[in-house]
């Protein structure tokens, strides 16, 4: 499955009715603020890899001040995120440009902050991506991830399955190895945090939602087929995080003075 179909119509319209308008990751609204914490981004300028359909990155220009630059692989992501920056008056503030695996097209040096959310759970080099976070931020510029990882046992049969239901290309590591690779890419006081207890909590709070209130709503919008599937890969995914093999981290570094 390439990265132009992943993200298809039926599992966006259930993702945003679980998360949020706009949102592709877990946390919706209040994960912004978390990601932000302690990188000062008022007037700053933002590069959010992975940007979806926007949600972050509209949060960020209006409750945070930011001017924010989106990037992601999906054309069909870009374009409802660009149309979404038009209708709510942020055009001149979010702006979203569908890239290529590689090196980015900015000039060095060229912003203040990095975050990304979720995203980089796809993503096999990530070590690759540091290098270029680093490249385009601004001496004292902060890198901030939220992302899902791994713990450090084999991949069991479990996690597989999970994979499966999913649909969605995965190369999960370890919290440790976000922060050894941050640090060989030259980032500074790299700090880490383990956020699966609370995930847990809202993986059960939700498909407890998906499977009652929302329930019809839901099969009106994607039909019974696809909400009856997303339930079962709800479910399968808890199972991997009550094991304690999927993780949620977050992960922050900065950039030398």
């Amino acid at each position: 499955m390439s990265h132009e179909d992943e993200y298809h119509d039926k599992l966006i319209t259930l993702l945003e009715v679980i998360w949020g308008e706009g949102y592709m990751a877990p946390g919706g609204f209040g994960n912004v603020a978390k990601i932000l914490k302690g990188t000062e981004p008022k007037s700053k300028r933002i590069l959010d890899i992975g940007s979806g359909l926007g949600g972050p990155a509209f949060e960020m220009a209006t409750t945070h001040g930011a001017t924010v630059v989106g990037v992601d692989l999906e054309t069909g992501l870009i374009d409802r995120a660009n149309k979404r920056a038009e209708e709510k008056g942020l055009a001149d503030q979010c702006m979203f440009r569908q890239v290529e695996i590689g090196p980015y097209d900015f000039p060095d040096e060229s912003f203040d902050i990095v975050v990304s959310s979720g995203a980089l759970t796809q993503t096999e080099d990530k070590e690759a991506i540091f290098r270029e976070c680093y490249r385009i931020l601004k001496p004292d510029g902060w890198i901030s991830l939220y992302d899902w990882t791994k713990s450090d046992v084999p991949l069991s049969d479990d996690m597989r399955y999970w994979f499966k239901m999913e649909g969605l290309t995965f190369s999960l590591e370890t919290l440790e190895k976000y922060k050894e690779r941050l640090e060989n890419c030259g980032f500074l006081d790299v700090v880490t945090e383990d956020a699966t207890d609370w995930y847990q909590a809202e993986a059960h709070r939700e498909i407890k939602l998906m499977k009652g209130e929302l329930y019809d709503q839901t099969v009106e919008l994607i039909g019974q087929e696809e909400t009856d599937l997303r339930i079962e890969n709800w479910r399968a995914m808890i199972v991997v995080i009550d094991s304690g093999e999927m993780r949620q981290c977050y992960c922050k570094g900065q950039k030398p003075g």
